[in-house]
Order: C-alpha cells, then sequence, then structure tokens
C-alpha cells in the first residue's frame, strides 16, 4: 500500500487545513499492525504523530493535547502532551519515535530531533509501563478464555481484575502529573439482575476531580466491558482473531521492552521477530479447543525471564534525565514561539 498517496486523499485534508497541524507537524508515521510489520490483509491503517503546540498553548490561554480523527483512525499529539508520555515510557506514544525511516510520512528536522534524542526519555519505568500494556493483553486473553469455562461469578471476577488493572494504570498517570487520585473500590456482591449471579459494585470517592479526567477513566471501563462482549460474541472465527491478535501483542511488548532495557532502543518494527509473532496471530498456538498451548505460555516466560535478566545488567537510570529533557523541551518551545532556534 502506498500510504504516501493515501495522505494525498480527502480524507486526510484536516492534516492540511488544521491550524495545529500542517506545517507544525514533526513526525507523523504508520501506527499499529503496519508498524510493528505484522499486518494482514484485514489489517486497518492508522497514523500517530506529533505537532508543535501553538504559543496561545504556551505562553496564552488555550490548551491542546491531541487531535484525533476517529474516521481514519489518526492521533496526533501535540509536543508537550508527547514529552509526558515519553516520561511514562509509555508504549503507545514510544513506538512512534522507533519507526525506521521508511515508516514516516512526515519527517521534519525537529522530527529527526526528537528521534535522536529519544534516549534522554528512557528509564526503568519501562519495565513497569511496557509489562502493564502486556498483562493488560494477558487479563483480556484470561477473561475470553474463562468465558465458556467458569461460572459467571467468576467470570465476572475477571472483568473485576482488568477495570481495576484500569484504574491502577490511570492513576499511575495521574500521579506522575500532579493530578488528584480517583478513590474508586470494586467488589462483588449478589446481583439483583436475573441474568447475573454477581456483579460488580463501584464505591467511588471523588474531590474537585476533573470532568473530563473523569469521563476518560468512565470510557475506560465501558472499553473494558466491550472488549469482554465482543470476545464472547457467538462468530467463533472472528472471536479467536482477536485472541490470537491480543497473544501476539502479550509477546510483542515484552520483546519491546527488553530492547529498551538491554539496549536503551525503541524498535517498533520486529523484522527479526515477524516468524514467531506472525505465527502467534495466525493460530499456531491455539489448541482446537480454543485455549492456548503450553507452548505459548513457555514463549512468554521466555521474555519475561529475558526481561528481568536485562533488568539485572540495565545502564538505564531509574528516572529519565529531566536536566537533559527540559533543555530539549525549553529548545522546542523557543523554536513553536518565535519560529528561531
Amino acid at each position: 500500500m502506498d500510504f504516501n498517496e493515501l495522505l494525498k486523499t480527502d480524507d486526510y485534508d484536516f492534516i492540511r487545513t488544521n491550524e495545529r497541524l500542517g506545517d507544525r507537524i514533526m513526525l507523523l508515521g504508520l501506527g499499529g499492525s503496519y508498524a510493528y510489520g505484522t499486518s494482514n490483509e484485514g489489517s486497518d491503517v492508522d497514523f500517530r504523530g506529533i505537532t508543535l503546540n501553538l504559543p496561545s498553548d504556551l505562553i496564552g490561554l488555550t490548551e491542546f493535547e491531541q487531535y484525533v480523527d476517529e474516521r481514519t483512525d489518526t492521533v496526533i499529539y501535540s509536543f508537550n502532551k508527547m514529552v509526558k508520555l515519553l516520561l511514562e515510557c509509555n508504549p503507545n506514544t514510544c513506538e512512534i519515535l522507533g519507526l525506521e525511516d521508511d515508516q514516516y510520512l512526515i519527517k521534519t528536522p525537529l522530527g529527526q530531533e526528537l528521534r535522536s534524542n529519544a534516549g534522554i526519555f528512557l528509564s526503568l519505568k519501562a519495565v513497569r509501563s511496557f509489562g502493564r500494556y502486556a498483562n493488560d493483553q494477558l487479563r483480556r486473553l484470561q477473561n475470553a478464555l474463562a468465558r465458556d469455562s467458569l461460572p459467571q461469578a467468576d467470570r465476572e471476577r475477571h472483568i473485576m481484575n482488568s477495570v481495576q488493572s484500569v484504574i491502577d494504570n490511570f492513576n499511575c498517570v495521574n500521579l506522575s502529573s500532579g493530578d488528584e487520585q480517583a478513590d474508586i473500590k470494586l467488589s462483588l456482591g449478589r446481583s439483583n439482575n436475573p441474568d447475573l449471579d454477581q456483579e460488580i459494585f463501584v464505591d467511588a470517592a471523588c474531590h474537585h476531580y476533573p470532568l473530563r479526567k473523569f469521563a476518560d477513566l468512565s470510557s475506560r471501563f465501558r472499553g473494558v466491558l466491550r472488549e469482554y462482549d465482543r470476545l464472547g460474541s457467538r462468530n467463533r472465527k472472528k472471536d479467536e482473531n482477536h485472541l490470537n491478535k491480543h497473544a501476539m501483542h502479550l509477546v510483542r511488548l515484552l520483546m519491546m521492552a527488553k530492547d529498551v532495557v538491554e539496549r536503551g532502543e525503541i524498535i517498533t518494527r520486529r523484522t527479526d521477530d515477524l516468524p514467531l509473532l506472525l505465527s502467534i496471530r495466525r493460530g499456531d498456538y491455539m489448541l482446537p479447543d480454543g485455549t492456548y498451548s503450553r507452548d505459548f505460555y513457555d514463549v512468554v516466560d521466555e521474555y519475561e525471564n529475558k526481561l528481568d535478566e536485562a533488568v539485572k545488567h540495565t545502564k538505564l537510570p531509574a528516572e529519565p534525565d529531566m536536566r537533559a529533557v527540559g533543555r530539549f523541551v525549553e529548545r522546542i518551545n523557543l523554536y513553536a514561539v518565535t519560529g528561531r532556534l
């Protein structure tokens, strides 16, 4: 597929006409399976990028974090938002800096400078952040595999574990940015719903909590429930495709985490790992009953052990080099305001 020609179509006019995008975009590249090299005939096209903040965002009254075009599945982060996410070693944003040259559709000198300085953002937080995402994938597998073999109350417990993971991840990010945490407690109890034996209940305490962040958290809860319902659909073949995709991403995240910790590199396109990843996505590790073979869990154990070993010998700091990050951010934002470096 010619992605550069695709970008020229009317569907992507917003990239050229929106005042926050256009020539303010630093980087725009492939996302999802086309970024990892694991795409197939049914893969969607995702674009991910970074754009300079407007002067009014930096010294005025406007705010901007990201531009999302749902129709084309395009997400473009503001530079300042990107910095915050990189400091947490967020996998979805680290991937943007780890693409190969031919996977970028837009790459300005400032964008290349950001890529070249990717190392100043990296730290041992990668173990936690990539591990969190990998655990989320594992929970999705567990939830889906449990739905046919466990009583309803136990399946509900699996969902509750996934929702708790969402809360923990969300609070971790907000804590690092100085926002108040939402005090949310989950529990299982007898349900009044005739279709459920037990149901998840929520006790929440929020004081002066930002509405937009609360809405974001609520949407993530809905996402967990939708994901479980989708995996529980009657379309067995579609169900298996979802499961195998989750299984593949679980292993891919562990591979990427090992690279970051062991070599200080973000490697998004998994060229050397494609035979294994594509084998998992094809379903080679899925048994006839829809569960996974011991060989699959051996692969997971192998990469978890490799990551543990890499941690023992890593040269990565526990925290990012904030002085270097500060200097770099000041340089880029000075240009965003004045047009001069």
